[in-house]
């Protein structure tokens, strides 16, 4: 993509039309990949964006999320400087998203297991009784649940349980506080520094801190005893540390400990919240999801190998969601060396943003792109495999590490509950009303009431 004839000359790049000082926030927060998208209508592949002051290049469209897979973008991109300021809040050496090259592919390494479906191979059915166990304790019948924290809960139960070996629910909110803070000030700058000195962030910084030593202190306490056929991410971070610590020092142990509620606990909640409120929204959609799933139980033993493809409707509902509420609606990384992208000249050390969720709501792509639409993803559409079109998890070497477990977390999770659960909207007319931070998602504010338990 970097490759041009000596006689064709590089293109001017556009700057968006913005506030000044402000510059591109309020439309970010508001809604970032449609802002995107808009941009990318208006003035192409390529443009600039300032926030607060700092100028950006944003490439966008189906070319940028291919351009990250391609073995130039591997090398002219790198991610370390935007991850900087997490890294010191923790004192840590190193993080997976924050690292580059060598160091991020040991780090992968270490890693890929715990973070993976194979980290569950043979305990799904105990990944169903967990869930199961969050539906009665947060899901009751004749109350209105506010559905972001109850799958907060939820997620942390299965997360907690299966992952680390323990569910944390009384951090939640601080996991939730410390993220939201260090993404917005730190990773995605739209915010400013001195919000990190406020006593609301220090006291769910600490908190998160003391979660971090509780989990490595459990793990040395436990560690002769410990179950070799149920091991956790916490075996590999602590094994990793014992034989490799040049891979996984000391300093890193607390984020690594953590790190399984940073990635996961706003991602994968949000998604299934917005899968709530579609199912709900649609009634047909629901019918079709209550059928799949009831027969599905009533057949008895979970089949881990064909999972997904058992429940198509339910995942492509899944899937949908995650289309217009991607978990990485675009990525930020630094130009490591000079390139052009789409005839435009990038500078080392410009800082990007890549949008590579912006071809989602493109009508080239998708079918009436606003509506919901679970079935686009089964044969014969196919709509999200044209190339480029469709990059939830995001693109790249940095594609989430946690990919397919979340995709078995929230297919399983979903099905018990909508198998379990007889809910509705407060009202029929509700519309979602929406979030930007620190991952898109429902609002807090937004509840379903519970009609009562179907099985």
């Amino acid at each position: 993509m970097s490759a041009m004839p000596q006689d064709l000359e590089l293109k001017a790049t556009p700057h968006v039309r913005e506030r000044p000082l402000l510059g591109s926030i309020p439309p970010m927060t508001r809604d970032v990949g449609r802002y995107f998208l808009k941009c990318y209508r208006e003035y192409g592949d390529v443009f600039e964006i300032s926030i607060l002051g700092k100028n950006y290049k944003v490439l966008a469209g189906p070319q940028a999320a291919l351009f990250m897979g391609t073995r130039e973008g591997k090398e002219a991109l790198r991610s370390k400087e935007f991850w900087e300021g997490l890294i010191q809040e923790f004192g840590a050496h190193s993080s997976l998203p924050g690292s580059d090259g060598e160091q991020h592919k040991a780090l992968r390494e270490v890693l890929k297991r715990g973070y993976s479906k194979e980290s569950v191979k043979g305990r799904y059915q105990q990944l169903a009784d967990i869930t199961d166990a969050s539906i009665q304790r947060d899901w009751k019948p004749g109350t209105e649940v506010p559905v972001v924290f109850a799958m907060q809960n939820m997620v942390t139960d299965q997360i907690g349980i299966m992952l680390t070996g323990n569910a944390p629910l009384e951090y939640v909110k601080d996991i939730r506080i410390t993220i939201l803070y260090i993404l917005n000030v730190l990773v995605t700058r739209q915010r400013p520094k001195f919000l990190l000195r406020t006593p609301k962030y220090k006291r769910a910084k600490k908190r998160v801190f003391q979660l971090g030593t509780e989990m490595i202190e459990n793990y040395e306490a436990t560690r002769a005893s410990r179950d070799h056929d149920a091991r956790t991410i916490i075996d590999d971070v602590m094994e990793a540390n014992r034989d490799h610590p040049e891979v996984m020092p000391d300093s890193n142990l607390i984020l690594m400990a953590v790190a399984p509620y940073v990635a996961g606990l706003d991602t994968v909640a949000n998604t299934v919240g917005c899968l709530v409120y579609f199912a709900l929204k649609h009634p047909d959609v629901l019918a079709r999801i209550h059928e799949e799933v009831d027969d599905y139980f009533a057949r008895g033993e979970i089949n881990e190998a064909t999972l997904l493809k058992d429940l198509p409707v339910l995942n492509g509902a899944i899937m949908e969601s995650m289309r217009l509420f991607p978990v990485a609606v675009a990525q930020m990384r630094t130009a490591a060396r000079d390139f052009v992208f789409q005839g435009h000249q990038i500078k080392e050390g410009e800082l990007i943003y890549l949008a590579t969720a912006a071809p989602h709501l493109m009508e080239e792509y998708y079918s009436d792109p606003e509506k919901f639409d679970p079935d686009r993803y089964q044969p014969p559409r196919d709509e999200h495999k044209a190339p480029g079109a469709y990059s939830p998890f995001g693109r790249g070497p940095h594609t989430c590490l946690g990919k397919t477990l979340a995709e078995v977390q929230m297919c399983l999770g979903m099905a018990r509950l909508f198998h379990k659960v007889d809910m509705e909207l407060e009202s029929p007319d509700y519309n979602l009303k929406t979030k930007m931070a620190p991952t898109p998602g429902p609002a807090n504010s937004f509840k379903v009431r519970v009609k009562g338990y179907r099985n």
